[in-house]
């Protein structure tokens, strides 16, 4: 049967995209964050999964603020680049797992987790920055993917709470499908800013490692923490952070922590990153 093998945590800022599509990797400003990604790299090749369930949110690219579904799943045979303005990054299609999507699409709606079904899907910076951070460039992409997302765009979106009941869901429908296929569930997103308003570029570097820590030591304290406190202690964008804990929620009651890194600034934004497996 399919099972869930590990799970990664990371920011998706745009700017890395760019700083890596634009071959400014190497440049002081932008190399420690891609060195803090070396180990994962390294790990990855020695761990890739078959499939990555990938949480992350739309920014506007794919639904627009007329439509807004609280969780959507991509389950069609490959996923676009979306152009965000500036043309779509140049990165490959990312090729989708329809079999295991609608396990996930039954399963969750089955388990009244209301996923909106999406069968045609651009996906933007959210989805292609943390598949670059843990790939580089390659000619295609090394593992299929199954896109969901998350609003933490509109007021109101989920609570933590939800995403981890979600993330517990997902582990139960990946463990009744039976393929023999090696899952990750990746969160992404976060960790503390704030991209307006008089708090713009807002870091709160306690909160942000106090998060990564409470990820193996206390996630039940994570699962309470409320939108006004995210957004108070982490910046209106730090609300990202739910999505992290999809990713811990699949991965069962304890996690043991492989890898952390975290770096600030990047394009005014805190960076965190951590690998977890099933403990």
């Amino acid at each position: 049967m399919a099972r869930i093998t590990a799970g990664i945590a990371t920011s998706h800022v745009p700017a890395i995209g760019a700083a890596l599509d634009n071959g400014r990797a190497a440049e002081p400003d932008w190399a420690p964050i891609f060195q803090g990604y070396q180990w994962t790299r390294r790990w990855l090749a020695e761990h890739r999964p078959d499939v990555v369930v990938l949480v992350y949110n739309d920014h506007a690219s794919n639904f627009s603020m007329e439509v807004v579904p609280t969780f959507a799943i991509g389950c069609a045979e490959a996923f676009a680049p979306a152009d965000e303005g500036w043309g779509p990054r140049p990165v490959p299609v990312v090729m989708g797992h329809q079999p295991l999507a609608w396990r996930l699409t039954e399963s969750l709606i089955g388990e009244e987790f209301d996923l909106t079904i999406v069968n045609r899907l651009d996906v933007d910076h959210g989805l292609t920055v943390p598949l670059s951070l843990m790939f580089g460039q390659p000619e295609a992409w090394p593992v299929r993917v199954i896109p969901l997302a998350v609003n933490v765009i509109q007021h109101p979106p989920p609570s933590g709470e939800r995403c981890y009941k979600l993330g517990e869901a997902i582990a139960r429908a990946v463990a009744s499908f039976p393929e023999d296929l090696k899952v990750q569930v990746w969160g992404t997103g976060g960790m503390s800013h704030q991209l307006t308003g008089e708090r713009a570029g807002h870091i709160n570097q306690a909160f942000d490692t106090g998060f990564l820590d409470k990820l193996t030591q206390d996630p039940e304290a994570l699962r309470r923490i409320g939108h006004k406190e995210f957004i108070v202690e982490a910046g209106s964008e730090g609300v990202e952070l739910i999505m992290w804990l999809v990713m811990r929620g699949a991965l069962g009651p304890k996690a043991r922590e492989l890898h952390r890194f975290y770096h600030v600034p990047a394009s005014n934004t805190a960076v965190g990153h951590m690998v977890l497996e099933p403990a």
